[in-house]
């Protein structure tokens, strides 16, 4: 095990993290890995170990509803600024008063939203695929599988729909890399067939928000975030959630951020690309 498994609470809720010990060497401030909308801690694999071998600890959650954390009662708290106050809670449960955050698309938003709420805890933040505003054709695709049923009755199958949904994204992974995919966003449900590993339920803000969920408008909440902060933005080239105007828009409004675009991969990179791996480790180099 390179990670050790750590636990919090908030609203009663036991939460889960992979926590990365940091190398030796000067004392750097954390960071806080949060994934996307159906994903977990697994997706930081392979860049949180090279992040802690800088110096850095790491640690990747399980946003509730999501991997090892605990599902809400309650499912209208499948929400970021519900998500930040989790986070919060663990900022506070684990000593850490400021830290650096990587966002994947949903964990962006966590972060913008973090923020908002407690600006102090956030030192600076790089950003994967996302932004203060979305195209409306990706958060639709998104949308459309999210929380349907599937019929899954092996590890095959689990590849098989891996690939069908995000294979776009990813054209360069290949059957071994599908079957690793799949490893990471099932588990073994009860009768041993994999099961998608997350609540259903995460999908009935959206639903109760309808289409004003699809156009969201965090700008003020991203100025906000560059304000006085060191900042990257990571694109995929060929996403369909951050389209190259809103990456545009997004330069524009903070000249400061650092930008770096995948060539060939889609939403979201999975950061163990060569472009997003080497960008996020010389951001780190300078970061508090």
């Amino acid at each position: 095990m390179i990670f050790t498994d750590r636990r919090w609470t908030s609203d009663e809720l036991s939460l889960y993290a992979r926590d990365y010990a940091g190398a030796e060497g000067p004392a750097r401030l954390p960071v806080i890995a949060i994934h996307g909308l159906t994903r977990n801690s697994a997706d930081f694999g392979t860049i949180a170990p090279l992040i802690a071998a800088t110096g850095r600890r790491v640690l990747a959650l399980d946003v509730r509803g999501r991997g090892r954390s605990d599902r809400a009662a309650d499912p209208m708290t499948y929400q970021p600024p519900v998500y930040a106050k989790d986070v919060l809670a663990l900022l506070d449960q684990a000593g850490i008063g400021r830290a650096v955050f990587l966002g994947t698309s949903m964990g962006g938003l966590i972060t913008m939203a973090l923020t908002a709420a407690a600006p102090e805890r956030v030192a600076a933040s790089i950003l994967n695929d996302i932004g203060p505003e979305v195209a409306p054709e990706g958060l639709a695709r998104i949308a459309a599988y999210t929380g349907q049923k599937v019929e899954i009755r092996n590890w095959q199958d689990a590849a098989d729909y891996a690939r069908s949904t995000n294979g776009a994204a990813l054209p360069h992974y290949g059957p071994d890399d599908w079957m690793a995919f799949a490893r990471r966003v099932f588990r073994e449900g009860p009768d041993g067939a994999p099961v998608l590993d997350y609540d259903p339920d995460i999908t009935v803000p959206m639903r109760a928000a309808g289409k004003d969920a699809l156009v969201p408008d965090l700008w003020p909440a991203f100025r906000h975030l560059a304000q006085g902060r060191k900042l990257m933005l990571v694109r995929g080239a060929t996403s369909d959630l951050l389209s190259p105007d809103i990456a545009g828009r997004m330069r524009e409004a903070a000249p400061h951020m650092k930008f770096v675009e995948v060539p060939g991969v889609g939403h979201a990179p999975m950061l163990d690309e060569p472009a997003a791996r080497d960008a996020i480790l010389g951001f780190l180099a300078d970061a508090p």
